[in-house]
């Protein structure tokens, strides 16, 4: 008797079992990979994000609230000097924390660093510096050689490795200061006024290979050279008083200029009309 009634539970969980259909499981399965799809591109979309941001000097200037998020590819923060994008940049590189809001960044993800003014050991040679910034990144002894190499490679200087840093042109200095920040492989780079002090053909390579550089990671620069912003072709966030007036694309931002405005170039007078400068 207690068999029947064992096997009549089995049958009847049978009959009414709410598992699916082979035809509707594969419609789920084919949900959920396009679900989980979409979560994974929200989330590299979203590699670093700062979420109502807010911090305050007692000399008076106020940064934010701002919210923001900074996906692969090179983005720029735009600003005359004093707008804010220092202060930005070292709460986005957690050297300073928000009086309010919060900064968050995609699977932990580790991040380069590169202040507007780096002071670079001179009578040390690349590969020495290097390796020093490597071990102060905690990068593995049995992996600092390929580190220090690979950073070099990347900003140009491979052949460098063994020259003293005070050898260096002033283009090939601020490049070795890019490298300290790449030395432990971060997938997000932050360069604060990198083409600062050089002269055009130095700028022009520092572009090229911020663009490289790009093409592998997320990197935010701080900048108020809009030529350097035309250049890369960045997404850019505007800011002015610490406060953001803008964020988009080029093409964009150059479409809310007004014709009028004081400026040369597009990108001049779309900066100057959100700014309500006047001539």
């Amino acid at each position: 008797m207690q068999a029947r009634r064992s096997q009549s539970r089995a049958s009847a969980k049978n009959r009414y079992s709410l598992s699916p259909r082979p035809s509707q499981q594969l419609a789920l399965d084919q949900e959920h990979q396009v679900l989980n799809s979409t979560v994974t591109i929200e989330r590299l979309l979203r590699v670093l994000s700062c979420h109502e941001v807010e911090l305050n000097y007692g000399s008076g200037f106020a940064l934010g609230p701002i919210t923001a998020d900074f996906g692969p590819g090179v983005t720029c923060i735009v600003g005359v000097n004093g707008a804010g994008k220092s202060t930005l940049f070292r709460v986005l590189a957690g050297v300073q924390k928000p009086r309010h809001g919060n900064v968050s960044r995609a699977d932990n993800l580790q991040i380069g660093y590169l202040p507007q003014d780096v002071d670079l050991p001179s009578r040390a040679t690349c590969s020495d510096f290097l390796h020093y910034v490597a071990w102060l990144y905690n990068v593995a002894a049995v992996s600092r050689q390929r580190a220090v190499r690979s950073a070099l490679e990347q900003v140009k200087l491979g052949e460098f490795e063994r020259r003293r840093i005070k050898t260096l042109s002033g283009g090939m200095q601020r490049r070795l200061a890019i490298a300290h920040a790449l030395v432990h492989d971060p997938k997000i780079l932050l360069l604060d006024e990198p083409t600062s002090g050089l002269d055009p053909i130095q700028r022009l390579s520092i572009r090229k290979l911020i663009a490289a550089l790009g093409s592998r990671r997320t990197v935010i620069v701080a900048t108020h050279l809009l030529e350097d912003v035309r250049a890369l072709d960045a997404n850019i966030l505007l800011l002015a008083n610490g406060k953001a007036l803008f964020t988009g694309g080029v093409a964009e931002l150059e479409a809310k200029g007004d014709p009028q405005a004081p400026g040369d170039s597009h990108l001049e007078r779309a900066m100057a009309t959100l700014m309500g400068v006047v001539s």
